[in-house]
């Protein structure tokens, strides 16, 4: 009878608002695969209220050396606010842990770049950048379907969301995404849209931008028209703001020469020339505890994932390459 594999032991460093909402709840349904033994937060407050709804047998730390000196925690969950989560996950890497760390991969390509270099010089540790939408259903089932040729050749593509971050919403609270940061909420979010393209469409070659500051306390930026070419020949209009928002959604549209496919979270539509809609519906908001799972996979079993800091360092270049043309009206900046 083959032995039971015993879950990864694994602290949490960062003690906010998506540890609360999504990592915490995602490694309690993944209890077969992980044990949640240590809670970092710079405030003990934060951190004892996280680990109370773990268990008496969480440690809480407030200093992040004593943490990662325990050699028995084999991985860390790193949910920090972007401008500082680098440093965090430097050390957590070199104490020779296994890291998850969120989106984006670094505040700048130059500091991902370092990042990455000292993680080639330790290939035994496991380092996912947490980004969710790659691991949602209907992202994955549409590029499954645009591998398959189910609409043709895909030719354009389109995607608006329209989201404003006002006072009274919890990440409003958040001071650091408000406090003027290289990229900003453009940063912090259209990250993910850029993640949720690149696996449906493939490698992004150039863009063309305009970028605005439309909500002044939400600096440096809140809302993105750009026009982003793919290197296999698709051309996509994506429109965002986090100053203003609608009712209506708009899902990314992707047209094909023999059909076209409509995607959000949770629903896939396929319409062929001649035929009904096919309505495919998918899990929805899973993608945390699905790349989790994916990550635990990585540390016991050695599997791929699609999460690695290679993705996420184009993920960010993408956005880089967005705010640079916007400094260059109507000019292509390629990546």
């Amino acid at each position: 009878m083959a032995e039971a594999i015993k879950p990864i032991q694994i602290a949490l460093v960062g003690a906010g608002l998506y540890a609360q909402n999504a990592h915490l709840p995602a490694l309690l349904a993944l209890r077969e695969h992980f044990e949640i033994v240590a809670v970092y937060s710079r405030t003990r407050a934060a951190a004892t209220s996280l680990a109370r709804r773990i268990g008496d047998h969480v440690a809480i730390y407030t200093e992040l050396p004593p943490l990662l000196a325990r050699p028995e925690i084999e991985a860390v969950d790193i949910m920090l606010p972007i401008p500082i989560q680098a440093d965090f996950v430097a050390a957590a890497l070199q104490a020779g842990k296994h890291v998850i760390s969120e989106k984006p991969i670094a505040p700048d390509s130059d500091a991902a770049r370092r990042l990455l270099a000292q993680h080639e010089r330790q290939p035994g540790n496991v380092w996912m950048v947490a980004e969710n939408w790659r691991y949602e259903e209907a992202f994955e089932r549409a590029a499954q379907f645009i591998a398959d040729g189910v609409i043709g050749r895909p030719v354009i593509a389109q995607w608006s969301r329209f989201a404003a971050l006002k006072p009274g919403n919890p990440y409003y609270g958040t001071e650091w995404r408000r406090s003027g940061f290289a990229g900003g909420l453009l940063l912090d979010g259209v990250v993910h849209l850029v993640a949720a393209l690149r696996l449906v469409l493939g490698e992004i070659d150039s863009v063309v931008s305009r970028v605005d500051l439309v909500a002044p306390d939400l600096p440096p930026a809140d809302t993105l028209a750009a026009v982003l070419s793919f290197a296999g020949g698709v051309t996509a209009s994506l429109l965002v703001s986090y100053a203003v928002e609608t009712p209506w959604g708009t899902p990314l549209t992707i047209v094909g020469a023999q059909g076209s496919l409509r995607v959000d979270r949770g629903l896939v539509e396929i319409a062929r020339h001649g035929a009904q809609v096919e309505r495919i519906e998918c899990g929805k908001l899973h993608g945390v505890q699905r790349e989790l799972a994916a990550f635990a996979a990585a540390i016991r079993h050695g599997s791929a994932h699609r999460n690695t800091p290679a993705a996420a360092l184009r993920d960010l270049a993408v956005i880089e390459a967005m705010l640079a043309a916007a400094h260059l009206p109507g000019q292509k900046v390629n990546l």
